[in-house]
C-alpha cells in the first residue's frame, strides 16, 4: 500500500482555511514565542551560567517541529523569509555540532559529560524530531545540507548504540527517533537507518540497561516494561506511546512482521475501546501524562494532551496504510476535529497543551497545584508554554494534513477521509466538491482510473449513505464500499447522512454513569 503524501493534495474548503491561518499566523506567532524564550538564540551554543533562558533538553525538538511545519508550508507555497531562518538555524547546527556528527543543545552547553547516559532526558526524542525536519526541508527545497548533517548525526547513533554499544542506556526514554529513522531510508535508500529504527523498537522491554537507567513512576511509563510484540495494553506516558505505535506500525508496513502488525492491532484496539475519550484525546492523568486503566475517563481531570491526539491520528494513519479498516480513520477523524484542532484558537495564535472535557470551577479555585498541571491547567489557550511541544506540533500537524486523505495499491485507490481538494498521483486525478464536516455531500470527480476501484469510507456514525442520489443497501469491506471505475472520466456524488447521534459511555466509564 501507498500512500498519497501531502504535497500530492491542493486544498480547499475547511482545511484549505485552517493551513492559511497556519501559515499566516500560527507558525509566525510560533517563531516569535520561541524567539523571545531564547529557544532559537540557544542554537548558538553560547549560555552559560548566569545568563537567562537556560537551554532545556527538549529545546531543540520545539524547534525542529517549528522547521517541519515551515517545510510542509515551502512545498506548497514558496516563502524565501521563512526558508531564510531554517537556513540559518541549519548553519548553526553545522557550526556547533561536534566533529562526530552529534549535536544537542542541552548536552552540548549544560551537561558535555553525560551524553547519552540519562534515558529521560530526551536525547534520541530531539535527534528524532532533527531528522523528520531535515528530510522534509530537503523534500520540500531540495537543499540537503541539513539531509547530511542529519545522516551524519544518525550513523554516530548507530557507532554508538550497535558498533560500540557504549551508552548507559539501550532504548530512548522518550520514542520518536524510531519512526524519524524509518523516515530517513525512505528518504535516502539506506536501509541501515531502516534496520537502526527495528533496534530501537527490538530492545525495547528487553534491556538490562534500560531497567537499571533512570525511570519516571515505572517501567511501563515509558513502555519498557515488556517485547513490543507482547504488548496489548496501551500503557504509559500516551504521547511516547502512540510514537512507539507508529514506528512499530511502519516497521510492520515495510518488512511483513505480522507478529508486529498483530501487536499494533492489539494495541490500537485497547486505546478505541477502554482508553480514549468521546473526544479523541489520550492520557487520563496528569501524574506522568499517561494511560492508566481500562474506563478509567474522569471528565475535569482528564490531560488528553493535544501532541496525543495528534500521535494517535499519526498511529492510526499508518494502521489504515497496512490494513484498509474503516476503524482507523475513523479514530483518527474523531481525534482530528474534536482534540487536535482544539489545541489551537481560531485565530491561530494561541493553544491548549491540556484538553479536558470539563472545567469544575470550583475545583479550579483551589488552584493549579489540585489538578498538578502546574501552568497547563488553564480556562483560555495561551501563546507559549514552559513545556511548548504542542503549539509546533499543531502547525506540523495541519500543514501536513493531506498525508490523510488516500492510500492506493495497483488496484484500489481508498479514501479515508473527505476534504475539498484536488490530488493528483500516478496518472490520477481526484478531486471532491465539499463542505465536509459541516456537510455531508461530497461530489467525487475522477480521471485514470478506468479499470480500477474507489473505495470510500463510511464513517462508523453514519447510518445512511446514498450514491448518485440512491441510497445504498449493498456490503461494505471492512467499512469500505468499493465502487468500479468503468470510464476515462467519471463523477461520482456521495452522501453521508449527518443526523445527530445520542452516543453513551460505556457502563465501566465511573465518571459518566
Amino acid at each position: 500500500m501507498k500512500a498519497v503524501t501531502y504535497d500530492k493534495v491542493k486544498l480547499g474548503g475547511f482545511w484549505k482555511n485552517r493551513f492559511d491561518i497556519n501559515k499566516n499566523v500560527t507558525i509566525p506567532a510560533v517563531y516569535e514565542r520561541f524567539s523571545e524564550t531564547g529557544r532559537f538564540a540557544a542554537f548558538n551554543c553560547d549560555w552559560h551560567e548566569g545568563m537567562e533562558h537556560k537551554p532545556h533538553f527538549f529545546w531543540d525538538s520545539d524547534i525542529a517541529k517549528w522547521i517541519e511545519a515551515v517545510a510542509y508550508t515551502v512545498r506548497q507555497c514558496h516563502d524565501e523569509e521563512l526558508e531564510t531562518i531554517v537556513d540559518g538555524v541549519v548553519d548553526l547546527i553545522e557550526k556547533h555540532r561536534d566533529p562526530c556528527g552529534y549535536f544537542n543543545i542541552y548536552f552540548t552547553v549544560c551537561e558535555p559529560e553525560n551524553r547519552f547516559t540519562n534515558r529521560l532526558l530526551h536525547e534520541l526524542y530531539c535527534a528524532g524530531h532533527l531528522i523528520e525536519a531535515a528530510v522534509a526541508y530537503y523534500e520540500a527545497t531540495g537543499k540537503d545540507k541539513f539531509l547530511h548533517l542529519m545522516c551524519d548525526y544518525a550513523d554516530y547513533i548507530e557507532r554508538v548504540f550497535v558498533t560500540e554499544d557504549s551508552a548507559q542506556f539501550t532504548t530512548p526514554g522518550h520514542e520518536e527517533i524510531e519512526l524519524a529513522l524509518v523516515r530517513l531510508s525512505d528518504c535516502t535508500g539506506d536501509e541501515r537507518y531502516l534496520r537502526l529504527a527495528e533496534l530501537f523498537v527490538d530492545k525495547r522491554g528487553t534491556s538490562k540497561k534500560d531497567e537499571d537507567n533512570v525511570h519516571y513512576i515505572s517501567l511501563d511509563y515509558s513502555q519498557c516494561h515488556m517485547p513490543v510484540r507482547e504488548m496489548s495494553d496501551a500503557v504509559g506516558h500516551s504521547v511516547r506511546a502512540v510514537y512507539l505505535y507508529s514506528a512499530m506500525a511502519d516497521l510492520a508496513l515495510r518488512t511483513g512482521d505480522s507478529e508486529l502488525l498483530e501487536a499494533c492491532r492489539r494495541v490500537f484496539n485497547s486505546i478505541a475501546q477502554k482508553r480514549m475519550y468521546i473526544t479523541g484525546g489520550i492520557g487520563s492523568t496528569a501524574y506522568g501524562e499517561r494511560f492508566t486503566e481500562d474506563y478509567d475517563l474522569p471528565n475535569d481531570l482528564a490531560y488528553s494532551e493535544t501532541c496525543a491526539s495528534i500521535g494517535l491520528a499519526l498511529f492510526a494513519r499508518r494502521m489504515s496504510l497496512v490494513d484498509p479498516n474503516s476503524k482507523y480513520a475513523d479514530i483518527a477523524e474523531t481525534a482530528i476535529y474534536n482534540c487536535a484542532l482544539a489545541g489551537v484558537s481560531l485565530k491561530g495564535n494561541s493553544f491548549f497543551y491540556v484538553n479536558p472535557l470539563e472545567i469544575n470551577l470550583e475545583r479550579h479555585r483551589l488552584g493549579a497545584e489540585y489538578y498538578e498541571r502546574k501552568d497547563k491547567l488553564l480556562t483560555q489557550r495561551a501563546e507559549v508554554f514552559d513545556c511548548s511541544c504542542c503549539p509546533p506540533n499543531i502547525a506540523r500537524f495541519i500543514a501536513s494534513i493531506g498525508d490523510f486523505l488516500y492510500s492506493y495499491d495497483e488496484g484500489t485507490v481508498y479514501v479515508h477521509h473527505y476534504f475539498e481538494s484536488e490530488a493528483e498521483f500516478d496518472g490520477i486525478k481526484i478531486t471532491q466538491k465539499t463542505e465536509y464536516p459541516n456537510e455531508g455531500d461530497i461530489l467525487f470527480t475522477i480521471s485514470g482510473m478506468k479499470g480500477k476501484r474507489l473505495a470510500v469510507r463510511v464513517p462508523g456514525w453514519c447510518d445512511y449513505v446514498a450514491i448518485n442520489g440512491k441510497q445504498y443497501l449493498g456490503e461494505t469491506v471492512k467499512g469500505y464500499i468499493y465502487i468500479d471505475i468503468d470510464s476515462d472520466e467519471m463523477s461520482l456524488k456521495l452522501y453521508l447522512d449527518m443526523d445527530c447521534r445520542l452516543v453513551t459511555a460505556n457502563p465501566a466509564v465511573q465518571a459518566d454513569l
